[in-house]
């Protein structure tokens, strides 16, 4: 059996990995049966599960009100449940979606993971969560711009060291266009490419 592919998306608060989790998944759903369902376990007691976008879209209210009701305190009880499920899951391929920063807790929950996916809206912020990767052996498939303020995306280039990158704009809740951006378009593509090569 081939080993799950596990995704980290991570990066510093306040970037938009709620919304790219929202359109990569769309996107790659959009893909199947060529890639897996892309399940995501949301390890992070934020409130904000995958339910959230699609509320937001059709009530913002309700959805706010919903987040603030399921929002709890990070506690280690959390951070050993979480860890254990991105261990344990035996799917083929999944997103593993943690809060904006580096903690213990985070280190425990992304030990199992295989690659991540980093986002920031200033990129000079994911120095550390390059470093972040690098001490749990983690490899990097993309490094995305978060340009809230702009009105196009910058495309996804292949560096010389096996990182993709590029920038996504306004990536806002609610937002139902979002899985249609070049950006999204084209890292569902490198994923879905990645993992055929991979499983094959």
């Amino acid at each position: 059996m081939t080993s799950p592919l596990k995704v980290l998306l991570a990066g510093p608060p306040r970037s938009g990995k709620s919304c790219l989790r929202y359109a990569l998944k769309e996107a790659l759903m959009a893909r199947q049966p060529a890639c897996p369902y892309p399940y995501v376990i949301t390890a992070c007691p934020d409130g904000e599960g995958a339910w959230f976008h699609e509320t937001a879209a059709a009530n913002p209210e309700l959805a706010q009100q919903l987040k603030s009701e399921n929002k709890t305190p990070f506690t280690s009880a959390h951070a050993d449940r979480y860890a254990a499920e991105v261990r344990d899951c035996l799917l083929p391929f999944f997103f593993i979606d943690i809060g904006g920063r580096i903690s213990d807790e985070n280190i425990r929950i992304c030990a199992n993971a295989t690659h991540a996916i980093l986002i920031a809206a200033n990129p000079t912020d994911l120095s550390e969560w390059r470093t972040f990767c690098r001490r749990l052996n983690i490899a990097i498939l993309a490094e995305l711009e978060s340009d809230y303020h702009g009105s196009e995306d910058r495309p996804l280039l292949l560096g010389v060291d096996g990182i993709h990158r590029g920038s996504i704009h306004y990536l806002e809740r609610g937002d139902t266009t979002l899985p249609s951006r070049p950006t999204v378009q084209a890292l569902a593509d490198v994923i879905t490419c990645f993992f055929k090569t991979t499983t094959l």
